[in-house]
């Protein structure tokens, strides 16, 4: 075949019917070779990943561990779980690297230290290192349904437009709770909203906790790229919102935040949990972030009237509650936590002008 064109050299120039003969007789390895460059970049082939961040959580996240080797209905499912220790300083990665010489090999079991305190750097690490499409995060003291991994995948597939949601949270409570904590229950990541699948407001900060909590990686990835502004309770400091941020902004983009009824959880709560001092701290770091959060969403023209509204329309309610309950406030915990919420509810509004102040600062 002369695969010359006449009048130019031979070295430099080939005939396009050449060239579409090698094209076609090499085509099966040229195709070998993209397919192989392509799953070398795309690690994420799974349906879902569970991560469980933990710190100092070797006494509780064994059970977890447990209660999901014995999952049900996971046959046509591809997942893995992830321990991400949160600098732990207890025996967490012995104890895992116990259970990974004896675990299922068909689920991998892996384990991955995070140095940088906090949760939202624990939940960071998770999405980066999670080979699944979905990435459900059990907290170290939840314990899921035998079938909470099969409802968490098959959830996704029925609701395309979700970018993230939780599922039902019951309360396995060590010593009997106040006759009314049902107040304030929501505070300690319990979620009963009913037997039918719903849609969560993010605009009034009605959103699943992160225990529990299932998100599309992508769109993690997707709609939140930045450092978050709160790390998550470290130290002595309560102060949280660092799952509400991520879906804020998951919010913000179009996508639906959901409750799954199907993705039943166990929370153990301990003792020290329903205590005075715990509670209150509690309520005030959860509470902390409210206006910050709020202005993610609020157009310019509605911040005066969020403002207004935070500020004096909780003091209303403060005062109200203190004349109303003042005799009983020195002996219902539960009241005492009612109120700590309208005086941290306006405290967010100071911890926002506080913040905006630094960083205006930091910028000059």
């Amino acid at each position: 075949m002369n695969c010359v064109s006449p009048g130019l050299s031979p070295n430099y120039y080939i005939e396009l019917p050449c060239l579409f003969y090698l094209l076609y007789r090499y085509s099966y390895y040229i195709k070998k070779f993209v397919y192989l460059q392509a799953s070398k970049r795309e690690k994420y082939i799974m349906d879902i990943t569970i991560a469980i961040p933990t710190y100092n959580g070797a006494s509780r996240f064994p059970s977890v561990l447990e209660q999901l080797q014995k999952q049900i209905q996971t046959e046509t499912i591809t997942w893995e779980i992830i321990v991400i220790d949160n600098n732990s300083k207890d025996e967490t990665e012995k104890i895992v690297k116990g259970y990974q010489k004896r675990w299922e090999k068909s689920i991998p079991l892996e384990y991955f230290f995070e140095a940088k305190q906090g949760l939202a750097f624990a939940r960071e690490r998770a999405i980066q290192e999670a080979k699944g499409k979905l990435v459900g995060f059990l907290d170290d003291d939840t314990v899921p349904a035998l079938d909470w991994v099969y409802h968490a995948v098959q959830f996704a597939r029925d609701y395309p437009r979700v970018g993230a949601y939780g599922g039902q949270i019951n309360a396995d409570f060590e010593i009997d709770p106040p006759k009314n904590i049902d107040k304030i229950i929501g505070f300690l990541s319990i979620r009963e909203r009913g037997d039918r699948a719903n849609q969560y407001h993010p605009e009034v900060i009605s959103l699943p906790p992160g225990a529990g909590l299932v998100v599309r990686r992508k769109v993690w990835q997707d709609c939140f790229s930045g450092s978050s502004s709160f790390i998550g309770r470290v130290g002595n400091s309560m102060l949280s919102g660092e799952d509400t941020e991520v879906l804020m902004y998951i919010y913000i983009k179009g996508w639906e935040i959901w409750y799954n009824p199907k993705m039943k959880l166990i929370h153990k709560i301990p003792a020290k949990r329903l205590e005075r001092e715990y509670l209150l701290s509690l309520i005030q770091g959860s509470c902390l972030p409210l206006f910050p959060l709020k202005m993610i969403i609020a157009k310019n023209w509605q911040k005066p009237a969020i403002a207004f509204k935070t500020v004096f329309g909780n003091l209303y309610k403060a005062l109200r509650h203190q004349i109303i309950y003042r005799k009983q406030l020195k002996d219902d915990i539960v009241l005492e936590c009612e109120l700590q919420i309208y005086w941290s509810r306006i405290h967010s509004f100071f911890y926002y002008l506080n913040r905006a102040i630094k960083q205006s600062c930091k910028k000059r």
